[in-house]
């Protein structure tokens, strides 16, 4: 989303209602992770003011991201609220606010803000419910033991003497004469 500077000066009494899907595919480019992202339905309501803009946003859609154990298609809905502010004055300081973005010339370009929140929102890693797990190899060094196995190998396992203090058993075992 584009919007001319001079041409925003129409709605500067009521604001400006927001109420449209952006295919926002440079997402991708700037995390390789997501394999596509549907478009953004992007709703809110700005307000100007001599210098800015202030918008409230809602953005609303989809991810698809690999599955951490799988890396499985996991579809990752997303729904983020935000207020970004667009400043052309030649005053403003990006580093006084966390959602200031400094417009650079005529024109507000809104989408590097959209993704930039979007970008916010993908967690480290997701899992797909019903992935099928592949069960690691077991080796004679280790082993994998759901937690059923290891609650039933408990309950039927002896304890087991360690050889090398059997003999101290043996030393609590006599009396003392």
């Amino acid at each position: 989303m584009k919007w001319a500077i001079p041409q925003l000066s129409k709605y500067r009494q009521n604001g400006m209602p927001i109420d449209e899907f952006v295919q926002l595919d440079d997402v991708m480019k700037r995390n390789p992770d997501i394999r596509h992202i549907s478009p953004v339905h992007v709703k809110g309501h700005c307000t100007f003011g001599a210098s800015q803009i202030t918008c409230h946003f809602q953005l609303t859609g989809t991810l698809i991201l690999p599955c951490a154990r799988t890396w499985e298609d996991v579809e990752f809905p997303f729904d983020i609220e935000s207020d970004e502010i667009f400043s052309w004055s030649e005053n403003a300081d990006e580093s006084s606010y966390d959602n200031l973005h400094i417009v650079e010339g005529e024109v507000v370009d809104v989408d590097p803000a959209l993704e930039e929140l979007i970008l916010l929102e993908i967690p480290m890693q997701v899992y797909k419910d019903d992935a099928i797990i592949p069960a690691p190899k077991n080796n004679s060094d280790w082993s994998f033991s759901t937690e059923e196995e290891l609650a039933f190998r408990k309950q039927n396992d002896t304890k087991k003497m360690d050889p090398r203090l059997a003999d101290l058993a043996k030393y609590f075992d006599q009396t003392d004469e």
